[in-house]
Order: C-alpha cells, then sequence, then structure tokens
C-alpha cells in the first residue's frame, strides 16, 4: 500500500516511478479521490459542530418558553444529524474507493532497480560454479534412467490432473532429504527460526501480503473461502499483522518449509515437461521483518543464505538484478538465482529475494515501537526462496548425472540419507 501522504506531496514522483514499471500516471485519479474523501470528512465536522451547538440551545430555548424557537432548533439537531450520517457514509465510500485504488497499484521500484521490459533486460550481478562439460548429452531429470521409474506424472495426472508429479522411493528421499538440508542450514547456520505453518490463510493474510486483489486468479480458494497459499511468505510476514513491536525485537527472521499450491494462470503451455511448473510444489521461504534502516543490509545477507544452498550443493548458478519490468508486484527490488540446468542447457529461477520496504507493512498495519520512545513506525518485509525444493531436486539429478544412467549426489546431502551417496541406474540408493 502507498502513502497518500506521499503522493499528495510529490505526485509527479510518483507518476515517473510507477511509469519504470511500464504503467501509466494516477496521481491525478487519486488525488481527486483523496480531495473529495477529505472534503466529506471536513463537511462532517463542520455539521457535527453545528449539531452540538443547536443541542446545547435546545434547552435554553425550553426553558425560556420560546415554543418556536425550541421547535427550529430541535428541528435543526435532527436535519445535522441525518447530515453528519449521511457525509460520514459517503466519506466511508470514498475511502473504499481509494483504498481499493492503491491496492492496484505495485510498488514503487528502488532507485538502483534498472529500468526495462523484461527478463532480457535483467543485470547478472554474480556468477558461481562453471558449467559441468559432460561427455555425453546431458538428458532433463524426467528422461535420467535412475530417475524415469520414480517420477510418475501419469499416476498423478490420473489422481489430479496435469501438472502434478507423484515422487517414488530413492527420488522421494533426495526431495525431502533437501528441504530438510536447506531448513537445517537456516536454523543451525543462518539464524533463522523455523516456523510450522498453516498452508490456509483468510483474505486478509492474502490482501497484506498483496497477493490479493491482483491475483485472485493465480490462487486455489476452497468453498468456505479461505486461500491455499502460493508461499509461505503469506503466513510467516502477517504473523507480524497489526503488531506493534518492539525495536530490540528487529530483525525478526523466520523460515518454513510448506507445501505451496499455484493455479498458474496464464502459463498454458509453458514448462510443461517434467516438474519445473508444478500446480503443487514444496519450497523452503525464508522472512524477515527489519526496521527500515536494517533492510538493504539484510536483503543482501538473505540473498547469500540462498547463494550458500546452493554452493553447498554444487549446483551452478547465476544472480541476477531484475529490472523494472520482470520485477514482481510488491516488490522494490529482486534478485533472482537462477541454477544451471544441464538438460534445458539454460539457468532457470530457483530463488527470488525481494524487499517490499514498507508496501506490505502499510497493507496490514504492522508497526514498531522506536527505543528511544518516538511514535511507531512501519516496519519493512523482505522475503526470499531458500529454496524451491522440487526445481533443487531437478538441478541436483540434472547437473549431477552419469553415463550410465546414475546421478552422483552432493556430499552435504549423505546425512539426510542413510550414508547414500548415488542414485543408481536402476532407481537405489547406494
Amino acid at each position: 500500500m502507498h502513502d497518500i501522504r506521499a503522493i499528495r506531496e510529490n505526485p509527479d514522483a510518483f507518476d515517473a516511478a510507477i511509469a519504470r514499471r511500464g504503467d501509466a500516471p494516477v496521481s491525478s485519479e487519486i488525488l481527486a479521490l483523496d480531495a473529495a474523501r477529505r472534503a466529506k470528512i471536513n463537511a462532517a465536522e463542520t455539521a457535527q459542530s453545528e449539531q452540538n451547538k443547536a443541542s446545547k440551545l435546545v434547552g435554553a430555548a425550553k426553558a425560556s418558553g420560546d415554543e418556536a424557537e425550541f421547535q427550529r432548533l430541535r428541528a435543526l439537531v435532527g436535519e445535522k444529524k441525518a447530515e453528519v450520517t449521511r457525509m460520514h457514509a459517503e466519506a466511508k465510500d470514498l475511502d473504499a474507493q481509494l483504498a481499493d485504488k492503491l491496492a492496484w497499484i505495485a510498488n514503487l521500484p528502488a532507485d538502483d532497480v534498472p529500468n526495462g521490459a523484461d527478463e532480457n533486460d535483467n543485470v547478472e550481478i554474480n556468477k558461481w560454479g562453471g558449467v559441468p562439460d559432460f561427455a555425453f548429452a546431458p538428458k532433463e531429470h524426467f528422461d535420467i534412467a535412475g530417475v524415469a521409474a520414480s517420477m510418475d506424472f501419469e499416476t498423478a495426472a490420473k489422481t489430479s490432473g496435469a501438472r502434478f508429479v507423484m515422487l517414488k522411493g530413492a527420488v522421494a528421499r533426495i526431495h525431502r532429504a533437501l528441504s530438510q538440508f536447506m531448513v537445517d542450514t537456516h536454523v543451525d547456520a543462518n539464524g533463522l527460526t523455523e516456523i510450522n505453518c498453516p498452508v490456509l490463510v483468510r483474505d486478509e493474510a492474502m490482501y497484506g501480503t498483496d497477493k490479493l486483489p491482483k491475483f485472485a486468479e493465480d490462487s486455489y480458494q476452497t468453498t468456505d473461502g479461505a486461500w491455499l497459499i502460493s508461499t509461505s511468505e503469506i503466513t510467516l510476514t502477517f504473523s507480524v499483522a497489526g503488531d506493534v513491536l518492539n525495536e530490540s525485537d528487529l530483525p525478526r527472521r523466520m523460515t518454513a518449509h510448506t507445501l505451496c499450491f499455484r493455479s498458474e494462470a496464464g502459463s498454458a503451455g509453458r514448462d510443461t515437461a517434467g516438474m519445473l511448473r508444478q500446480h503443487q510444489f514444496e519450497k523452503v521461504e525464508m522472512v524477515s521483518v527489519t526496521h527500515p534502516d536494517q533492510s538493504e543490509t539484510e536483503q543482501k545477507r538473505m540473498l547469500r543464505c540462498a547463494e550458500d544452498l546452493l554452493e553447498r550443493l554444487s549446483i551452478p548458478y547465476r544472480t541476477v538484478l531484475l529490472c523494472t519490468g520482470d520485477m514482481g508486484f510488491g516488490a522494490r527490488r529482486t534478485f533472482d538465482i537462477e541454477a544451471w540446468l544441464p538438460g534445458q542447457n539454460a539457468y532457470r529461477e530457483i530463488s527470488s529475494v525481494s524487499t517490499t520496504g514498507d508496501f506490505q507493512a502499510r497493507r496490514m498495519n504492522a508497526r514498531f515501537k522506536p527505543a528511544d520512545g518516538g511514535k511507531p513506525q512501519f516496519v519493512h518485509t523482505l522475503n526470499g526462496s531458500g529454496l524451491a525444493v522440487g526445481r533443487c531436486l531437478i538441478a541436483v539429478l540434472e547437473n549431477g548425472q552419469q553415463p550410465d544412467g546414475s546421478v552422483a549426489l552432493p556430499p552435504v546431502l549423505k546425512p539426510y540419507l542413510g550414508g547414500k551417496s548415488t542414485l543408481s541406474a536402476q532407481g537405489i540408493l547406494v
């Protein structure tokens, strides 16, 4: 949500910022609604004052025996009371229109975010690990001999439809091992607090984390109105909604491993092979709630947490700063980490680390009390994938594939795999 006062003070700067995202100027429409709302509030306050003044005179007129004046004042009180009620209702309606208008406007990009139209204008800022040089043509994950029998799309389609998969046996265990490795690393090495959180949330949580109203069609809603989360960013971030935290409690750093659900509206025909783009998937999420002065440093710290996981897994990756045209609705700045997938001969997104500034905090009224006793301020919220488990599984399988159809697994996973280090061509851990 945007600060209406900032728009009033510098509407040209606001329009210039949203223009960087390719959006049309809206400040004049917003300020017109704001002016009308404020005018109604002022008029209601004036009418209330007149009502109060007349009410005080009614008794005096009655006591003096001036029946005509008494009746006039009593009628005036009734008129003003009705006028106040009507103007408050009109102001409330205008306030709702203004809030709805603001809710559809994307966050303003940070000054250092490059201008651009799409992913082709993103800027690479880091690259780690050499792209493996295979002596054979590398296969996509679902075609690797040791994987194929344990990655069952047909049975999943029979039970649930397209864009689902059933993982079996050793591949299911590797998938589970990856999520455990990620959470353990975040807790033990990165100092995050593990949260086991719900995957069903209310409208308020979706709205507060900028998923409603704009992304309703991308999400699944139950018949009783609850929403299945697309990321535990929603649950973790909204956990501080309405709170006034102590400054000493910041930053608050959390991580959660959950199922996630996306309808993938608008993605028809994209990544239909394999398990790269699914309706149901698992993700380990990082969320930080910080003091505004800490958010820049916190985003860099979170980015390193995600990059470090890939380095521990020996997966080559590159990090890019997203341009204005490729950045998510709620983000001020986003770094994407893209893992190398030999089967596609391409880098593909495996993590996004974003800062939203106070954009989400304003929507859900999350604040902190300064240590010096000043007025409560909005916190800053950040989120990042650490990591997408299914996509990480794909990267591990494709980068570790061997000529005979087996897969050499990262050594850091051995403690989670009973000391085993290889997926054989027959799909067995050895």
